[in-house]
């Protein structure tokens, strides 16, 4: 969320979202306000990687990094990736305006993470296997000490997982699996080993999403088939509770094609559903045609943007906040 910091957003969504919330991140604000992008200069920094050129133009970044001559990739330690860092200091911010009644009792701060696939698969070029198990011991050491650092009764965990999608469309180079279902298992494999990796207690979601680069996907959806596929994945092998799961909905799609896979979405009903549905381009009518529609195949569900509220001008954000609290009040 483009705003000056931790608590110009959590005063923003709390006064303007009120009791329709449960959970506030930080927005990402400074050197995070573009996704996972922000780890790029931080792997160019590395003194175990050089940068390299992809092999061909890319979405989004066109830098990667590999091991540097005569460096042994299993040994690579990436240290801090600061996460962990950016947490805690907003945890800070989070309970002062809490005390001051700001933010209501109950409400939990969340955090959103990466999936070692959206770093690797968009920024390293190889070996890509071995920087991945690496990258997963360095955010599995961030979540630690986050986990440790904040009470699980208030702390929220979601993880991110975009380029898992690049990889089912071919964008990027897959190095797991020669086909969707071989894919699809590594994905779901990986996804819940993460999740399980979240302490009870603590509350745990996943963003799936389609990217954002520039306010386009790397490949319009086709449908919520894959989107089911591993939510569903997902759902089942975790063997701790799931608590969340948001999907994208692109601006043009009110179809009844596009939200019909929704039907086999293997999830709880513990497990809330929202949809990214709302888009500041077609404002209230847009989000409640695409509500009717979904409506049509999942009774219940949550509303969102289809990807956050980055990559747009800080002026916007208000009317977005309030264009949510319309569109819930409208549903009540």
């Amino acid at each position: 969320m483009p705003l000056s910091d931790a608590a110009a957003v959590f005063a923003q969504v709390a006064t303007r979202l009120g009791g329709h919330i449960t959970r506030i991140p930080d927005g990402e604000t400074g050197d995070r306000d573009n996704g996972v992008v922000w780890q790029l200069p931080r792997l160019r920094a590395h003194p175990s990687l050089v940068t390299v050129p992809p092999p061909s133009p890319e979405y989004g970044p066109s830098q990667r990094v590999r091991p540097a001559p005569g460096i042994e990739p299993g040994a690579i330690d990436f240290g801090s990736l600061g996460y962990a860092q950016a947490a805690r200091q907003s945890w800070r911010v989070f309970e002062q305006l809490r005390e001051q009644g700001l933010i209501r009792p109950g409400v939990r701060f969340q955090v959103g993470l990466p999936t070692p696939i959206a770093v690797v698969g968009a920024f390293v070029a190889g070996p890509q296997a071995e920087l991945e198990t690496r990258y997963e011991a360095a955010i599995l050491a961030e979540l630690d000490q986050i986990t440790s650092a904040i009470p699980h009764e208030d702390l929220a965990i979601q993880w991110d997982a975009a380029v898992e999608f690049a990889l089912f469309e071919g964008v990027f180079p897959c190095w797991f699996g020669d086909d969707y279902p071989a894919r699809l298992g590594g994905v779901i494999e990986r996804l819940s080993r993460l999740g399980d990796s979240v302490p009870a207690g603590v509350e745990l979601g996943y963003h799936l999403c389609y990217g954002d680069f520039g306010h386009q996907h790397f490949v319009e959806p086709a449908d919520t088939s894959k989107l089911v596929d591993v939510a569903s994945g997902v759902a089942v092998a975790l063997t701790r509770p799931l608590n969340w799961v948001h999907l994208p909905v692109p601006k043009g799609r009110t179809d009844a094609a596009y939200f019909a896979p929704l039907t086999g979405l293997a999830t709880v009903p513990e497990t809330d559903l929202y949809l990214g549905l709302v888009h500041v381009s077609d404002g209230f009518e847009g989000a409640r045609r695409r509500i009717k529609a979904a409506a049509a195949f999942v009774p219940e569900f949550g509303i969102a943007t289809e990807c956050g509220f980055g990559r747009r001008p800080a002026a916007q954000i208000p009317d977005l906040l309030d264009l949510h609290a319309r569109l819930a009040n409208s549903l009540d």
